[in-house]
């Protein structure tokens, strides 16, 4: 059972962050791509904003599929984990917790990916 419940971690916060990253990269799912996220990054002083859009949207996007797929965990796990301790505390730290754009559901998403890199995908993986 607990070959299943990891699994399911994965999958789930893998493919939601992997969707986050589609909206910074492509525009996707109400997201306001490289250009408009990046304006945001610059004003939250991580410059330049579009480039680093880019690439929190390559990370999200590429880094959620693989740990969906529990490949290369430990690496990708801990760069998703890095970033979202960034987003908790560059984009969300001022709303406090448990606020309207609060930093709980980056800081549990870095708890998570953390997690599973630190024990391991598990049984059910791509390769």
């Amino acid at each position: 059972m607990e070959e299943l419940g990891l699994l399911i971690i994965r999958l789930v916060v893998g493919l939601t962050l992997a969707a986050h990253g589609t909206q910074k990269l492509f525009g996707w799912f109400g997201g306001y791509g490289p250009k408009g996220t990046g304006g945001y990054f610059d004003s939250l002083g991580l410059k330049p904003g579009v480039a680093m859009a880019v690439f929190v949207g390559l990370v999200e996007t590429l880094g959620g599929l693989l740990f969906a797929a529990g490949v290369y965990t430990l690496v990708v796990g801990i760069l998703l984990a890095l970033t979202m301790l960034v987003a908790a505390i560059k984009g969300h730290g001022k709303a406090g917790w448990l606020a309207q754009g609060g930093y709980e559901y980056t800081l549990v998403l870095a708890a998570v990916t953390l997690g599973i890199a630190l024990v391991g995908p598990g049984a059910y993986v791509l390769f």
